[in-house]
């Protein structure tokens, strides 16, 4: 019975990189929670006192403006490191 042959190349290993550990700014994570915090406490008051000086005369746009802050702080969560 023949003998099998050996492999004579060496196996591709890819080139050692040094990785770099990625880190958020200072400010983004307070940023984050700041947002998220203002915008449900928008919300919040605006159930709770919908005539509030600068609450009452956006009537129903204050359900945006809230979900706005609190999409705000999501977007800012996934660049946090």
């Amino acid at each position: 019975m023949p003998k099998s042959h050996t492999r004579k190349k060496a196996v591709y290993t890819p080139p050692q990189k040094t990785q770099q550990v990625k880190v958020s700014p200072r400010w983004l994570a307070p940023t984050m929670v700041v947002a998220w915090i203002i915008g449900i406490l928008w919300i919040a008051v605006f159930y709770i006192i919908p005539t509030a000086p600068v609450i009452g005369p956006l009537g129903n746009w204050n359900l945006l403006v809230g979900f706005v802050l609190i999409i705000f702080g999501v977007v800012l969560s996934t660049r946090w490191r």
